[in-house]
C-alpha cells in the first residue's frame, strides 16, 4: 500500500510547485491599501494589517526590500501573488534595478504565496532549512486548497508554491552593490525553520515572524522554548530599525522585542504550572488571567489556539519527547 500512496502524494506535491498555466503578470488587482514606508534611503517595507491570515485580502504580513547599485534584495513575499505583484510595482516605481534575490524568513503561507511573482521576475529564492519539511507536508496541500477558496480571486488555480533555489542551514553574509547582508539562521522557533536579515551599513534588521509588534504572535507548530531562547539572546544594540514579520517597523528595537518575548514567557509559565499539576487544558485556560494581552488584535481569534499548542508541547517536554 505504501508504494502506491507515495507516488500519488508526490504527484500532489508537484501540483503545488508547478504552475498549471503560464500567465506571468496576470493577477487580479488588489483593492486594499499598500503603502510603501521608507526606513533609510535604500531600505523600504510594506506593512500588512493586524488581522488573521485571510483578512485584508491576505495582506496581513510585512515585506521589505533593499535597493543596491547592483540590484534589489527582497525579504518575504506576502500572502498572495496579487499582493506580491502590487509590491513589485512599488519597487519598480523606485528603481529599475533587477530583483536579484528573495529571502523568506520562513515557509508560512502569508509569507510565501507571492514568491512566484519574484521568481518569474528572475530572482533566486533563498529559504531556511525546514522549508522542505513544509513543502512535503500535507498541510501545504491543504492550506493552498483552503486559500484558493478563502482568498479567491487573489489565490487561484494558478497559484503555486515555489521551492527555494538555496536552503540555508547556517548564518552567513554576502555583499551586493555596496551593501552587506547577514542572513541569521535560527532553526526551528516560530516555524520549522526561521531566519533574519541584517542590512549594513543601514543597520536595519528584518526579523520575520520571530517578532510580532502590535498583535499577539501566531504559535502554530513553533518550538516556543527555542523561540524564547532566541529572543532572549538577540542583540539589538546599534540597530537603527527593526522590521517585524507583523506590525510597524520600530526605531526602538529593544522595546519591540518585549511583546513577543513576554507573551511566550507568559504562555510557558502559566500553562507549565498547570501541566505540572496535571490539570486539563480547559482548567488551566479558565484559571489564567489573560487581561494583560486581551486588548491586542488577533487575541480572540488566536489566543486559545496558541495556548493549546503550547500546552501540548509542554506535555511532550515533561515526558522528555
Amino acid at each position: 500500500m505504501m508504494t502506491r500512496i507515495a507516488p500519488l502524494r508526490t504527484f500532489a506535491i508537484l501540483l503545488l510547485v508547478v504552475p498549471l498555466t503560464n500567465r506571468a503578470g496576470d493577477y487580479t488587482p488588489i483593492t486594499v491599501d499598500m503603502r510603501l514606508e521608507q526606513i533609510t534611503p535604500d531600505v523600504y517595507y510594506v506593512q500588512g494589517a493586524a488581522g488573521v491570515a485571510t483578512d485584508n485580502q491576505g495582506f496581513v504580513s510585512n515585506s521589505g526590500f533593499v535597493i543596491t547599485r547592483d540590484g534589489v534584495v527582497v525579504f518575504d513575499a506576502l500572502g498572495t501573488p496579487a499582493l506580491a505583484h502590487a509590491l513589485l510595482k512599488l519597487i519598480r516605481a523606485r528603481t529599475d534595478q533587477p530583483i536579484r534575490r528573495v529571502y523568506t524568513s520562513h515557509y508560512h503561507a502569508d509569507h510565501v504565496y507571492g514568491l512566484q511573482v519574484f521568481k518569474e521576475a528572475g530572482a533566486s529564492v533563498h529559504a531556511p532549512l525546514g522549508a522542505g519539511d513544509y513543502l512535503a507536508s500535507e498541510i501545504a496541500v491543504e492550506r493552498l486548497e483552503e486559500r484558493r477558496f478563502s482568498l479567491d480571486p487573489w489565490v487561484d488555480e494558478n497559484t503555486y508554491l515555489v521551492p527555494p533555489d538555496e536552503i540555508i542551514s547556517h548564518s552567513s553574509s554576502f555583499e551586493l552593490g555596496g551593501k552587506r547582508f547577514t542572513i541569521s539562521y535560527q532553526g526551528k522557533a516560530h516555524s520549522d525553520g526561521d531566519m533574519m536579515m541584517l542590512v549594513e551599513p543601514d543597520l536595519v534588521l528584518f526579523s520575520g515572524d520571530l517578532i510580532f509588534e502590535g498583535r499577539i504572535p501566531f504559535i502554530g507548530n513553533g518550538d516556543t522554548r527555542h523561540w524564547l531562547e532566541t529572543l532572549e539572546r538577540l542583540e539589538t544594540t546599534g540597530l537603527r530599525a527593526l522590521v517585524p514579520g507583523h506590525g510597524p517597523a520600530s526605531f526602538e528595537p529593544a522595546a519591540t522585542l518585549s511583546l513577543t518575548r513576554e507573551y511566550l514567557a507568559f504562555l510557558r509559565d502559566s500553562l507549565g504550572r498547570g501541566v505540572e499539576e496535571l490539570m486539563s487544558f480547559d482548567e488551566i485556560y479558565a484559571a489564567t488571567d489573560w487581561s494583560r494581552f486581551a486588548h491586542f488584535p488577533a487575541f480572540d481569534a488566536g489566543n486559545r489556539i496558541n495556548a493549546y499548542q503550547v500546552y501540548l508541547s509542554l506535555e511532550s517536554e515533561m515526558l522528555g519527547q
